[in-house]
């Protein structure tokens, strides 16, 4: 009995052990919460754009006034405002999200790797490529690949004419194994003819789809076969880490 509680007292230290609570290091690795995310995502939309602010509590206050009038009409001025105060801060969050989206991409423009990061707030419906496909060691202009319902989208980033010979070859080559699947080229930049960053994605989605989904995984199969040929990234290149926050573009 001796040996009985004594292996049973030297059990509960270990027992405690398991229910230690967290330490401070670890909680401070933990991600922010949703109204932190919100803070941190206004205060840098406010850097940028100043005039969130009031663009926020413009469309707040409007949608508060016309519940309350609606409301006062009505004879029932209580429930309308009560229904009003929510619409008024989802309508206000959009605003937030779209003036964050802004932001977002004004911080990276101009970065290598931007139009790659461009892309990635695609979602569904496109196998996007991170790094890029091709790259001119000499001018390191880059071309970055999606492929999705609208075919093969290439996105360059440099200069328009500079950067046609290296799109071109591209295309040769991807024709040749791609004989009837449509290659589309977006010149993502803020020269003239080009497209601007925060409109790359939104171009995407409006090309028309020409193909179903079991046709995009076996372009995506005969791509990866193939191999893209490039050359490696050149240094300070890191398509990752030049990739807007997406909490910011979604207003999060």
């Amino acid at each position: 009995m001796a040996n009985t509680s004594n292996s049973a007292s030297a059990q509960e230290p270990q027992k405690r052990g398991l229910f230690k609570r967290k330490p401070k290091e670890e909680k401070a690795n933990k991600e922010p919460g949703r109204l932190k995310q919100i803070a941190q995502v206004f205060k840098m939309t406010r850097s940028h754009d100043p005039s969130v602010v009031w663009w926020m509590a413009l469309v707040f206050l409007g949608v508060v006034a016309v519940g309350l009038v609606v409301g006062l009409l009505v004879n029932n001025w209580v429930t309308l405002l009560l229904i009003s105060i929510p619409i008024g801060l989802l309508l206000a969050m959009i605003v937030l999200s779209r003036k964050a989206e802004t932001a977002a991409f004004a911080q990276i423009e101009g970065r290598q790797g931007a139009a790659g990061a461009a892309m990635s707030v695609l979602k569904r419906g496109w196998n996007i490529k991170e790094e890029p496909i091709a790259v001119s060691p000499r001018t390191q202009d880059l071309v970055f690949m999606a492929i999705g319902r609208a075919g093969v989208v290439l996105v360059t980033e440099g200069p328009t004419g500079r950067v046609k010979t290296l799109v071109d070859a591209e295309r040769r080559r991807m024709s040749r194994v791609l004989p009837d699947v449509p290659i589309h080229v977006i010149n993502a930049g803020s020269g003239e003819g080009q497209t601007k960053l925060g409109d790359v994605a939104k171009k995407m989605k409006k090309l028309p789809k020409k193909l179903n989904k079991t046709e995009v995984h076996t372009i995506d199969r005969r791509l990866n076969a193939l191999g893209t040929g490039k050359l490696p990234v050149p240094k300070g290149i890191d398509p990752m880490r030049a990739r807007p926050d997406r909490r910011a573009t979604r207003g999060r």
